[in-house]
């Protein structure tokens, strides 16, 4: 069975709500010969209204319960156990993150070279850097997929209301004194709790009767006016206020979000049936994970070549002049953006070559596996929360986690392949994206009963 094309076409929305999101709302600035950046929701009263609409990370998370979930179903049907499915996606992941932290690296040291003052290298560095919180959580959804999808189809939709309810107990308890960490346990109850219902948009549960993401629309529109008309939660969907760590009122959000996106698709698949958007769509679906890890840096090019010149000028944020050159700015960064983003797509062509494993495999397989996304998770966290230059100087210990991450995951060994092992070196699968699966078809519902794939 094809594909669902909606899916990939949400993937490519949410990445490019991000880019454009970032761009807009972190306003790089020039001062004094100090590169800098701030949230322009700061400096723009109504400005946190907009985040409602530049919060699109829901559909992210939403598309990957759909998409992990269809691909464990048919690769486990073929006979893949849990250890080759997870670190080859893992590595889908790693491999091109690897190459952003190595560059990003190598221009900390170019900037400690010329002497960059520690200050606004650690904020540069911190900037550059800042969007991969999102990894962390991504890996490790992917490592428990199989699990939660067995808890879905057993319990079904009770598993994400039952991460509702432990998003809001752990709201409370995050309140008392000195309980502030309890907070995080969030970025898995509310991100785990989005792409479980991934799992009931493909076996249809959260799609049939259609009334249902009407439902899902309503309810979590009213929760969330409710939440934040009572003065308990911030408006702003983006930064510190529902995000760091999730909050409730970004589920209700999410929840929302998710019903308008499910409730869209009969009406976006029969557009995507024809012949023009769909390449288009392939395309962009082909490098969003390239997208998404470089596009801060023809920002910061930008800024370094126009405004430290003279030749671009800055306005007061959210000034009439501000505006129009923020539409000359996001047009510019685009155009900048395409061929960075070539370029290492085009660069990274050889990593398709490398062995998904190496070694041989054992019982010790399914550890090292565990180890290495443990490892990197952690190290991706700090450099999200730190930057790749904390006061200035390298974060060693974050570097040395994320090489030990990686080191582990590829001694995993050559996990045999269903029907068994050739005994040569594994080789990742050519990918349509990092942040899917390459090209699988769903062909099997998650009852086990015939379905369909979008």
């Amino acid at each position: 069975m094809a594909r669902n094309r909606y899916a990939d076409l949400l993937r490519v929305v949410a990445i490019s709500g991000v880019v454009y999101g970032h761009w807009l709302l972190v306003s790089v600035t020039y001062r004094h010969g100090r590169l800098s950046g701030v949230n322009a929701i700061d400096y723009i009263g109504w400005g946190r209204w907009v985040t409602w609409a530049m919060q699109v990370m829901p559909v992210f998370f939403l598309v990957g319960g759909y998409v992990n979930a269809g691909s464990w179903i048919t690769h486990h049907a073929q006979g893949e156990g849990w250890t080759r499915w997870v670190r080859d996606r893992v590595m889908r992941l790693l491999w091109p993150t690897a190459a952003y932290i190595a560059v990003a690296i190598v221009a900390v040291l170019i900037a400690q070279a010329a002497g960059v003052p520690h200050a606004e290298l650690a904020e540069i560095a911190w900037l550059m850097a800042l969007h991969l919180w999102f990894l962390p959580v991504y890996l490790l959804l992917n490592a428990l997929t199989p699990v939660l999808l067995a808890a879905h189809r057993r319990w079904g939709l009770a598993v994400p209301a039952a991460m509702a309810v432990a998003t809001a107990l752990v709201e409370v308890v995050r309140t008392a004194p000195g309980l502030h960490f309890v907070g995080y346990a969030n970025y898995l109850f509310v991100w785990g709790g989005i792409h479980q219902w991934g799992f009931a948009w493909l076996d249809g549960r959260l799609t049939a009767p259609r009334w249902r993401p009407y439902a899902m629309t309503v309810v979590g529109a009213a929760l969330l006016v409710g939440l934040v008309a009572s003065g308990t939660y911030k408006v702003d969907m983006v930064g510190s206020g529902n995000t760091n760590p999730p909050s409730i009122a970004l589920l209700a959000f999410a929840a929302a979000q998710s019903g308008l996106v499910l409730a869209a698709e009969p009406w976006a698949s029969r557009r995507l049936a024809g012949p023009r958007l769909w390449p288009r769509v392939k395309r962009l679906n082909s490098v969003v994970m390239n997208v998404y890890l470089w596009h801060f840096v023809p920002a910061l090019v930008a800024a370094l070549a126009l405004y430290a010149t003279g030749v671009f000028a800055q306005p007061a944020i959210g000034s009439a002049r501000w505006w129009e050159l923020r539409v000359i700015w996001l047009a510019l960064l685009t155009v900048l953006l395409v061929p960075v983003v070539a370029g290492v797509s085009r660069a990274e062509r050889p990593m398709l070559r490398l062995p998904g494993g190496v070694g041989p495999a054992g019982w010790w397989s399914p550890v090292l596996l565990v180890v290495g996304i443990a490892a990197a998770a952690q190290s991706l966290a700090t450099f999200a929360v730190d930057g790749f230059a904390p006061g200035g100087r390298l974060p060693g210990p974050a570097l040395g986690g994320f090489l030990v991450g990686m080191v582990a995951t590829l001694l995993t060994g050559r996990v045999p392949k269903p029907g068994g092992d050739d005994h040569r070196p594994q080789r990742l699968e050519p990918r349509d994206d990092a942040l899917g699966d390459p090209g699988v078809a769903v062909a099997v519902q998650l009852d086990q009963k015939p379905g369909r794939a979008d």
